[in-house]
């Protein structure tokens, strides 16, 4: 099972946002049959094994194992990931290019870059070998600023010091990597 699974396909998401569904995936996060999550869902047998056939058609769900009792084979499935994300080109059908975003410092650019690096990833996860990593590198962090003096000031000696490492370490005939540094508001958490 992945940990987060990138939703490329319209139908696949058409078929994860369906109510039904979306609680029969929510009463897999064990391997379960189509009677153990008909009990949980509240649905008979047949829906419930209609409707996993079709997150299995899909790819949202996975075979597990198959357990015999006398002559019946009950057939048990797991989620294909823990988490799913729809790709911002299902609603497009381009990419997202933060460069028509006039406004380097506003929300919409960076959820633009965001939902570049969602797709450019998905992308180069789908096309990697089997079982191999992509290799990646993720920053995240929490600091408090007392003004928006100190955020500024933080900005300029961020940048100051990406610039620095880029230059120390880039090379033109070198595998290109693109980074990102995002900074916003932390939302509140819920008490």
């Amino acid at each position: 099972m992945d940990d987060v699974r990138v939703l490329v396909d319209a139908a696949a998401v058409e078929v994860a946002l369906d109510p039904i569904r979306a609680s029969i995936l929510d009463a897999l996060q064990e391997p379960g049959s189509a009677a153990t999550v008909a009990a949980a869902v509240g649905l008979t047998r047949q829906k419930v094994n209609y409707h996993l056939n079709a997150l299995q058609a899909n790819g949202l769900v996975e075979p597990a194992e198959e357990r015999r009792w006398g002559g019946i084979t009950e057939r048990f499935v797991r989620r294909s990931a823990r988490h799913f994300v729809v790709a911002p080109d299902v609603l497009h059908s381009t990419t997202i290019d933060p460069n028509e975003v006039a406004d380097r410092l506003s929300a919409g650019y960076l959820i633009a870059v965001n939902a570049r690096a969602v797709s450019e990833v998905a992308a180069i996860a789908a096309g990697a070998a089997s079982g191999s990593r992509v290799p990646t590198l993720t920053v995240d962090t929490v600091v408090g600023f007392s003004s928006p003096e100190d955020r500024a000031a933080f900005a300029a000696d961020l940048q100051s010091a990406v610039g620095a490492l880029v230059a120390r370490y880039h090379h033109d005939d070198g595998r290109p990597h693109r980074l990102t540094v995002s900074s916003y508001p932390r939302p509140k958490e819920p008490s």
